[in-house]
């Protein structure tokens, strides 16, 4: 969504090329329905570097200046690009008028049905982790729900029609979850460890109940998970159910404790889990 706003920006001020990947055989850099903007002097999204980008810009750029029709091309990444790949790729061509984003975003859309399906994450909680790990996944193919209990947490940024994330205040926090979106990856990071346990016990409540959240994780320590868990166990929930929560979050062997480290740590993971 932030590759697309940036194209939308620059196709608001001069006339632009639309370059996707229509098809693809054998070893190749990007799927189908990877795309990038190209106008005379910018350039939003990748189909993958390399001399095949190299050229696609070029022919982009003169259909830019020359004006005419759109069409599609096959480019062999062999020895005529100097490529290793040793795959082929055919590529579309459309032209775009200058201040044509609801066109922009028409085909955006349709591409994003080519490619692998987005994540769906919930994000409780907007203090450093969480503000790190949405400048993030918002450049990820991610569709992305971030909860907090507090006023004023959220980036002003975030809350523009066409950010890409969802911003939701909620209180109490655990409220929330009851209209996620099915098959969510949930993330707990709230600034309080009472909202934290708070939201664990609705997830856990939820899965009893609809068994709908494809990840349950929850930031902090083996210390804290052990606390939380005896406090659950409390509540009646059973280690079964207790199991489905992952704590501590990211991806083991990324060591650090700075913000950006463990919002590297946990996108990481959430990739891994990626539906193919």
């Amino acid at each position: 969504m932030s590759t697309l706003n940036t194209a939308c920006e620059h196709l608001a001020k001069a006339s632009g090329c639309w370059v996707e990947v229509i098809r693809t055989e054998g070893s190749v850099p990007r799927e189908a329905g990877t795309w990038m903007l190209v106008t005379a002097d910018a350039l939003a999204g990748t189909i993958g570097g390399g001399h095949l980008e190299f050229d696609a810009t070029a022919q982009a750029r003169a259909l830019v200046a020359q004006g005419g029709d759109g069409f599609e091309q096959r480019f062999a990444l062999g020895p005529s690009l100097g490529q290793c790949c040793g795959g082929v790729v055919w590529l579309r061509f459309t032209p775009l008028a200058q201040g044509g984003t609801g066109a922009l975003r028409a085909l955006a859309s349709r591409s994003a049905e080519r490619l692998a399906p987005a994540l769906q994450v919930a994000l409780f909680g907007a203090g450093h982790v969480g503000h790190a790990l949405v400048e993030l996944l918002a450049r990820l193919p991610c569709r992305l729900m971030w909860i907090d209990s507090r006023d004023a947490v959220f980036a002003p940024r975030w809350l523009q029609e066409g950010s890409g994330v969802a911003c939701e205040h909620s209180a109490p926090v655990e409220g929330a979850v009851a209209g996620l979106a099915p098959h969510s990856q949930v993330l707990i990071m709230s600034f309080s460890h009472a909202e934290d346990l708070e939201v664990v016990a609705a997830c856990l409540q939820r899965q009893r109940q609809r068994a709908d959240l494809d990840f349950i994780g929850l930031i902090g320590s083996a210390t804290k998970w052990a606390v939380f868990r005896r406090r659950l166990a409390q509540r009646g929930f059973t280690e079964q159910e207790l199991d489905q929560v992952t704590c501590p979050i990211g991806l083991p062997g990324i060591t650090g404790k700075e913000p950006e480290v463990i919002a590297v740590a946990v996108a990481a993971q959430l990739l891994q889990r990626r539906p193919n």
